[in-house]
């Protein structure tokens, strides 16, 4: 079948002659976004588990907030949950939940979560932390700041007020974790 080159707004195709419907064809991009989905709805009906720990950060707010208490829900797998509104990070890692300051100890910058790496790192001077928020290496000076938390039957209570600084505070920073 003989080919022609049809050139749309959004770059050269290659198209058969005999179609006339070369519009109705994904474009790359369109293609490698509906293989990905396949692929991954095809997993998951298989049964196949992927790492939750790989994956991206989910935005989160409170199910209720109380003065200074506010209720999340209890996370079902590992993962790192987000409140930017109130400047949260609940993470679940090895069956344990910690509840983290946004802000960098360091400058208060806003810390990431390195996927790839599977650590959190601040973009201002690259301080980085374990998932239970321990200091690897950086200029910061000590561990991510945690908030005291507890758990209320499948909710995560965090108390926005108490939070502790590993250096000033180091029994109840340590304790600042749910075990599950």
């Amino acid at each position: 079948m003989k080919a022609r080159i049809v050139r749309p707004e959004s770059g050269m195709r290659h198209v058969p002659e005999s179609c006339d419907c070369f519009d109705a064809q994904p474009t790359r991009r369109e293609f490698i976004g509906r293989t990905s989905c396949a692929l991954f709805a095809a997993l998951a009906a298989s049964g196949v588990a992927l790492d939750a720990a790989h994956a991206h950060p989910v935005a989160i707010r409170p199910i209720s907030g109380q003065g200074t208490d506010h209720s999340y829900p209890l996370p079902s797998e590992d993962g790192v949950n987000i409140d930017q509104d109130n400047e949260v990070i609940l993470v679940r890692s090895a069956n344990h939940i910690y509840a983290f300051a946004l802000a960098c100890p360091h400058e208060n910058t806003a810390l990431r979560w390195r996927q790839q790496d599977q650590r959190f790192q601040c973009p201002r001077h690259e301080s980085k932390y374990q998932p239970d928020g321990t200091f690897l290496s950086g200029r910061a000076t000590r561990n991510m700041d945690r908030f005291a938390l507890r758990r209320d039957g499948q909710k995560v209570v965090v108390n926005l007020v108490k939070l502790y600084r590993s250096d000033q505070q180091k029994a109840e920073w340590e304790s600042a974790v749910i075990t599950l």
